[in-house]
């Protein structure tokens, strides 16, 4: 069957779009509304944002009947979704309930969602969750040592983000080097300015550095990745910081950005790291030992390594790290584990997972 399928992503103020060609996959348009809601914009809500998208998407193919579904990246899927489901109003309930998870992303998720269905209503819409792939974690791994009741009443465990960037690169690995992706164990590392990474084994994702929010794992180029947990109680009694000063230092003033005391952007901090900044040269050094430490404690619950791989921004177009890893890998592992740099690309991942769910339904 022959579809076009949209892919939405809806942030908090901007809305960006893909739409693909299948079964060939082909992109047909790209393109991003921002400043939605902002003083001055023309763009007032999301609403209107997904008009502006449909009239892109109109004026480049026709029609918008001739749109066969509807892809939304949702970030938080919680416990229930394991995989991409047809939209109704049991899965928007769902997603609304899953606010107080993820805050900031899923209330712009579901914005989009609702004005693409009061304006085509008889499109067929998936959801496509962040969190799912890793919803085949085990539970010895997803839970935290801490009181039961807190997991039983407030659903607090790991759940891991960066999914359908994680999958799509583990499948494209499967297919670059020839072999099924069941049979294969995979390390994928997606470092941006958000940082994570996965462990699969078999097809199946048994962890991830993520846990119940982005902030845990990683150093990231805002975000403090793994800290002890009292630091922030001590932030809190000694310097006298507010729980909303503590979130928004770990949050916004850390990582890459907290220790070069430059940039977040890892380009700035590799040309200071030239110039001779010590700052710059302690914020690389301790990036790249968070990403080796992870790398080295997968390897040991995958039981050995057949591909270790690397995506989005910072692990896309920076080789020196890449290549750093690579002659540890094979110093240590016999015989040695591929390393591929594999461009991400989740909207084409989410609109895969919705052609296949909606191709089921269209028949």
């Amino acid at each position: 069957m022959n579809a076009q399928i949209l892919v939405i992503n809806a942030g908090s103020s901007s809305v960006k779009y893909k739409l693909f060609n299948f079964p060939s996959g082909s992109l047909i348009l790209k393109g991003l509304v921002e400043r939605i809601g902002e003083k001055g914009s023309s763009v007032k809500n999301h609403l209107q944002a997904i008009e502006k998208v449909l009239g892109s998407v109109k004026e480049k193919i026709g029609s918008l009947d001739k749109i066969s579904g509807i892809g939304h990246r949702v970030v938080h899927g919680g416990e229930k979704f394991r995989e991409p489901v047809i939209i109704d109003s049991s899965v928007i309930k769902e997603i609304r309930r899953n606010i107080k998870l993820a805050p900031l992303h899923n209330p712009a998720n579901l914005e989009g969602i609702l004005a693409c269905r009061k304006i085509l209503p008889n499109v067929k819409q998936a959801a496509v969750f962040d969190t799912a792939f890793h919803q085949t974690i085990p539970e010895y791994a997803y839970m935290y040592a801490i009181p039961w009741d807190y997991y039983r009443k407030y659903k607090i465990r790991k759940y891991g983000f960066h999914g359908t960037s994680h999958n799509y690169v583990a499948h494209k690995a499967a297919e670059i080097l020839g072999r099924p992706f069941n049979k294969l164990k995979i390390i994928t590392v997606h470092l941006g300015n958000g940082c994570s990474m996965a462990a699969i084994n078999r097809g199946r994702c048994i962890d991830t550095s993520m846990g119940f929010t982005p902030l845990q794992g990683l150093i990231m180029g805002t975000r403090c990745g793994d800290i002890d947990p009292a630091i922030v109680l001590f932030m809190a009694k000694e310097c006298g910081l507010s729980w909303d000063e503590i979130d928004k230092i770990l949050n916004k003033k850390s990582g890459l950005l907290g220790i070069s005391r430059i940039s977040n952007d890892f380009r700035e901090i590799l040309s200071q790291v030239n110039k001779g900044n010590k700052y710059a040269k302690l914020a690389l050094d301790m990036f790249a030992y968070s990403v080796k430490k992870y790398i080295g404690a997968y390897i040991l619950i995958l039981g050995g390594l057949d591909a270790c791989i690397f995506t989005a921004g910072i692990g896309e177009h920076n080789s020196w790290l890449v290549n750093k890893i690579r002659k540890d890998l094979n110093r240590i592992l016999k015989p040695a584990p591929k390393v591929l740099i594999i461009p991400t690309d989740e909207e084409k991942m989410i609109a895969s997972l919705s052609y296949k769910l909606i191709k089921k339904r269209l028949n």
